[in-house]
């Protein structure tokens, strides 16, 4: 059932290095290379305050020391979706917040391959 109101298409963003972010524009994300932490939690206030709907992979270091609305829209769950990714040539050591969750609830070998 429609009640008559259109909603905006969920936006599809990037951040992080300027070499990842080539990879993501040519898929159709809104790209946004090497942003400072300030304009990271800038670009996260307007989604939240917009009430948007949004996709947003965002480079794992860029994560780290997060501020206060990117805190909330990792919290939030739902509209703002919030996915971490590697830097390029870090995929080896990079660790998901889902996996580090993971292992602390089940222990360190609850993610060791079984043979």
């Amino acid at each position: 059932m429609s009640t008559g109101a259109t909603s905006a298409p969920a936006r599809m963003i990037a951040l992080g290095s300027s070499a990842l972010m080539e990879g993501f524009a040519l898929i159709g994300f809104e790209t946004h290379a090497d942003p400072e932490p300030e304009a990271v939690e800038n670009l996260l206030q307007e989604l939240i305050r917009n009430q948007q709907a949004a996709l947003v992979v965002i480079e794992q270091r860029l994560t780290r020391n997060p501020g206060r609305h990117l805190m909330h829209a990792q919290n939030e769950g739902g509209r703002i979706v919030i996915t971490e990714i590697p830097g390029i040539g870090m995929s080896d050591a990079y660790h998901s917040r889902a996996e580090n969750l993971v292992q602390n609830i089940l222990g360190p070998a609850a993610l060791e391959v079984q043979e």
